[in-house]
């Protein structure tokens, strides 16, 4: 039985359906029961900062996907790290035999708050005793349409991008790279850094997109995003990784969904063919 976290989300609905398609046992853990229904699967109602529910969670599991996203910090840490940390002990305690982490690209103890947080988390994983895989994909597709990341500006894609290029993948790789881990015996030990097909710039996605494109001084990126309510360390976290994109530092192309997956991952154009929806930024 596998356990899928962040069920709901950009990555676990891809996974669900797939595990779903495949007839994969697997159990979705959900904070809201009314997710749960919507998804149509097994399901089980738990909440990381709820330890006795994860336990509940994990009973009869075997295989386990920690996949969440960060929230605001207190005292200066991201919750994510001790809410990991505790999954991760719960899963030793149910004698999983192997975690699938979602991480961040290439996390360092160095990065802002959200990207070390994964760093602290893969290393404890990896000290836990249990079998582990760790993928570390890029940006989200996606999060040009439901992300906080400030991608969408009055019908315009606007940021402080530069000329970087960033090799964009789509929540469907992943999840599809996930499953692969989940299900078979490959990737013990291993770290895969996902990307997508090819590293565009954010002007020809706009262009893709069919919206204007504006490069934004990092000052003025900073001072729209705080207007739209963002708090202090999010904007921080994104100046951090918008200078990181413009740097070229997301630019890498891998080979390691079509290594996983035994297909190529799918391209900007792709994504947007499979998510007829995502025509148009609003």
């Amino acid at each position: 039985m596998i356990l899928v976290t962040g069920a709901t989300g950009t990555i676990g609905r891809h996974l669900v359906r797939a595990f779903a398609d495949a007839g994969t046992p697997f159990r979705a853990l959900v904070r809201d029961e009314a997710k749960g229904k919507e998804l149509g699967c097994d399901f089980v109602v738990g909440d990381f900062d709820q330890p006795a529910s994860i336990a509940a969670a994990l009973d009869g599991v075997d295989r386990l996907l920690l996949n969440s996203g960060g929230a605001l910090p207190v005292a200066g840490r991201q919750p994510m790290v001790q809410q990991q940390f505790a999954v991760i002990d719960a899963a030793r305690a149910a004698e999983v035999s192997r975690v699938v982490k979602v991480s961040a690209w290439r996390p360092a103890p160095d990065a802002k708050l959200s990207v070390r947080a994964h760093w602290e988390i893969e290393q404890y994983l990896k000290e836990s005793g249990l079998e582990w895989s760790i993928l570390q994909p890029t940006g989200y597709m996606q999060n040009f349409f439901t992300g906080e990341g400030g991608f969408a500006r009055s019908g315009t894609l606007a940021g402080p991008y530069g000329e970087g290029r960033v090799a964009y993948i789509d929540a469907y790789d992943i999840a599809a790279c996930a499953a692969v881990l989940l299900t078979g015996s490959r990737g013990a030990g291993m770290t895969y850094a996902l990307t997508g097909a090819e590293a565009l710039m954010h002007e020809e996605i706009a262009t893709k997109l069919g919206v204007p494109f504006r490069d934004l001084p990092p000052e003025e990126a900073a001072r729209d995003l705080r207007a739209r309510g963002l708090p202090g360390w999010f904007v921080e976290d994104l100046l951090w990784l918008y200078a990181d994109m413009a740097s070229g530092g997301l630019s890498e192309v891998t080979m390691a969904v079509g290594d996983l997956t035994g297909r190529a991952p799918r391209t900007f154009d792709e994504f947007l063919a499979a998510n007829e929806a995502f025509t148009s930024m609003s």
